[in-house]
């Protein structure tokens, strides 16, 4: 059986001062993250993470104290936290329907420092399948995110090789002689 993964690494460090503890506490538990200089560098080996295990008295108090701050992934969690037992002490959160990049893009839109940030993830297999390898670029700003695969690029390429947008490259015997 064929093992995939995304690595993905998010390329601006995200001062912690940008974030809200909520979604410091989501982030570094969907990446991995190093800290430096009161920034973060958020990065995944594998994956992503969509299936979050939390402590649920850190993530009360993580939400107790962004509550100032809009957050387009709290109506998820907060549906999924009106399904658990009162005295549950564990939260499993299954991020799967709510994107990251809505966590980053929350982040953008209130940061004074970043105007976008930049995602870049591969596509890798275990196993040598043709459909398996690629990767992924993603531009996150308060408005938009857009991205593109590398199968957006090669369709791209090849709609503009029918077009005639591709000046033809010469050979060396094609070239003209120097005299």
């Amino acid at each position: 059986m064929a093992d995939y993964h995304t690595p993905t690494v998010v390329q601006q460090t995200i001062p912690n001062a940008n974030m809200t503890p909520l979604e410091r506490l989501l982030l570094t538990n969907i990446f991995d993250a190093d800290e430096s200089g009161g920034e973060l560098y958020f990065y995944a080996e594998e994956s992503p993470q969509t299936m979050l295990t939390l402590d649920k008295a850190e993530l009360d108090a993580a939400i107790a104290a962004s509550q100032e701050h809009p957050s387009s992934v709290l109506p998820a969690i907060q549906e999924q936290l009106s399904r658990c037992e009162p005295d549950q002490s564990t939260i499993y959160l299954d991020l799967s329907g709510v994107s990251w990049e809505t966590i980053l893009q929350d982040v953008v839109r209130r940061s004074n420092t970043l105007k976008f940030i930049s995602v870049i993830s591969s596509f890798t297999c275990s196993k040598m399948e043709p459909n398996a390898f690629g990767g992924m670029a993603v531009v996150i700003t308060g408005t938009n995110i857009r991205g593109k695969s590398t199968e957006d690029i090669l369709e791209e390429l090849l709609e503009e090789e029918e077009a005639g947008l591709f000046a033809p490259i010469s050979s060396e015997k094609d070239a003209p002689a120097n005299v």
